[in-house]
């Protein structure tokens, strides 16, 4: 109940503070990008059901490799991690919490091992344990073992340890891509090979 609370009040208030940046990034997207501003993808949520995640735009539509989409004021969006505001309205909806496990792809659900999947067995987060202790930097399977451990110590104190961290690790511009990848690559399985 007090992290419900917590999502509901910290939702309203990001969302009144960046009202006038959010305008901004909108009139700039539709601009050089045109519409859609707002991308929308189903992803997994609380036990795996299915809920519409919204974000900022960031990369053209059409078919090729991510670092070849990316735009160049997506690339700034995710520098900053402002494609992420939208997803204030998705905790507002209770599809998220403002800290859990982020929501990855409804294909990768067959994919996890059943101790990776306890991660579903609370609400995914804007940011999460793992986004603070490495994000893109870290291999899937130490992803999914600091969202498990979330899971297993979830509390209120953690959550705000872990938004503090959060505005530090943004304003620092830490951990936004992978060493090697403009988006983290493709989850095939625990013990498949990574290209």
């Amino acid at each position: 109940m007090v992290k419900r609370v917590l999502d509901v009040v910290g939702a309203v208030v990001g969302l009144v503070v960046t009202a006038p940046l959010l305008a901004v990034v909108a009139i700039v997207l539709l601009v050089t990008q045109g519409r859609p501003v707002v991308f929308a993808q189903v992803r997994p949520g609380l036990h795996g059901a299915p809920f519409r995640l919204y974000k900022l735009r960031t990369m053209r539509d059409g078919d090729g490799p991510d670092a070849e989409r990316i735009t160049r004021v997506g690339r700034a969006l995710r520098a900053t991690s402002l494609d992420e505001l939208p997803e204030l309205m998705n905790v507002l909806k209770g599809d998220m919490s403002l800290v859990g496990p982020r929501p990855l792809l409804m294909s990768y659900l067959d994919r996890y091992t059943p101790e990776q999947a306890r991660r579903h067995d609370v609400r995914p987060g804007i940011t999460g344990l793992a986004q603070v202790e490495g994000r893109n930097e870290l291999t899937w399977e130490e992803r999914f073992a600091y969202d498990v451990w979330y899971v297993d110590h979830a509390s209120v104190w953690l959550d705000i340890r872990i938004l503090v961290r959060t505005v530090v690790r943004v304003l620092r511009r830490q951990g936004i891509s992978h060493p090697t990848h403009a988006t983290m690559h493709e989850f095939e399985g625990t013990g498949q090979p990574q290209t």
